[in-house]
């Protein structure tokens, strides 16, 4: 009776011995098998870090207040195409090109639509003379209702601009944005006005009131794209000397208006101009070539290139600190 017995109790344990190896066995192979597999894992992918990843940079840009709640502008490009409306912009091409740099900056009411391959069809920013305004309203499909993701800057004269209910312009561009809420409409305050103003005379020697100026709306987009971009390609704008070389293209001051007034028939009307609303386009392309020669900036159609100033001369403001605007004026484009 106690012989199987023994029995018994040894086949038991024998089998729980067993089983136990077993058991000790698969885990172990398991456990190696996971270290195995989180090396493996480890070699294909990046170890996690904590590190967040690096925002884009955003500059504050003084002086530019938001029409529905007044908060500053806050944008920044490395790199712009600030493309003009001249017709040296007409079958270059150029639309591409244009269309890949970060930020695409035009002026008034350039249109795009049917000049895509030239001019490009983006718009980041749009530069807009309170002259302008009735224009833009009335392109409104193609400039406001498709261009919820630009920014518009408007500028014009201190009484047009005025937020007392008496500010004809500022109280139209109110409906606007009312009416198209996502628009991002700003407006360049007095002040800022009157920066553009002494960086005229800075930089010219003249007082723009007292040589009866008005700026162009070509001066406050190349000053606002100091401020706000890095690089700077500017499409179309000619050198300060083309108009007098005998030879010079004739093309139309508007690339979307081919049977309007010549472009240096107008440069050269504005320039020799004392009296009524004449800007100073030729004086003006000297101060953005003289800018050429400290920042980086850099003209296609025509492409040219400032040539060097021998001695020394004193280099234009930094972009943060000085470009401003005209004051209240009347002024067109």
């Amino acid at each position: 009776m106690k012989t199987p017995m023994r029995h018994g109790v040894a086949v038991f344990l024998v089998i729980t011995m067993c089983t136990s190896l077993l058991f000790v066995y698969n885990a172990s192979y398991n456990n190696a098998s996971r270290d195995r597999s989180d090396v493996d894992s480890g070699q294909k992918e990046p170890a996690k870090t904590n590190a967040k990843p690096q925002k884009p940079q955003i500059s504050t840009l003084q002086g530019y207040s938001s029409i529905i709640d007044q908060k500053t502008l806050k944008m920044h490009c490395n790199s712009c195409a600030l493309v003009t409306s001249s017709g040296h912009l007409t079958d270059g091409g150029r639309g591409d090109e244009i269309d890949r740099t970060e930020c695409v900056i035009r002026m008034n009411d350039a249109p795009t639509a049917g000049y895509r391959r030239d001019v490009g069809q983006r718009t980041s920013l749009r530069v807009v003379a309170h002259s302008s305004m009735q224009r833009v309203l009335r392109s409104r499909q193609e400039l406001l209702n498709a261009s919820q993701d630009t920014v518009f800057i408007f500028w014009g004269p201190g009484n047009y601009m005025r937020r007392d209910g008496k500010g004809l312009v500022y109280n139209n561009l109110r409906l606007m944005n009312q009416v198209l809420p996502r628009l991002k409409v700003y407006i360049i305050s007095r002040q800022k006005m009157l920066q553009f103003d002494e960086l005229f005379k800075r930089e010219t020697g003249k007082d723009r009131k007292i040589s009866n100026s008005w700026l162009s709306t070509g001066w406050f987009t190349m000053s606002i794209a100091l401020e706000l971009c890095g690089r700077i390609n500017v499409y179309g704008m000619v050198p300060p000397e083309f108009c007098r070389e005998p030879a010079h293209v004739s093309v139309p001051y508007h690339y979307y208006e081919p049977s309007g007034p010549d472009e240096c028939t107008m440069y050269i009307s504005h320039e020799r101009g004392r009296r009524g609303s004449h800007h100073r386009f030729i004086t003006e392309k000297r101060v953005f070539a003289n800018w050429a020669r400290t920042f980086d900036i850099h003209f296609y159609q025509p492409e040219w290139t400032p040539a060097p100033v021998g001695g020394n001369r004193t280099a234009p403001p930094a972009p943060s600190g000085a470009p401003g605007g005209a004051t209240a004026a009347t002024g067109n484009t």
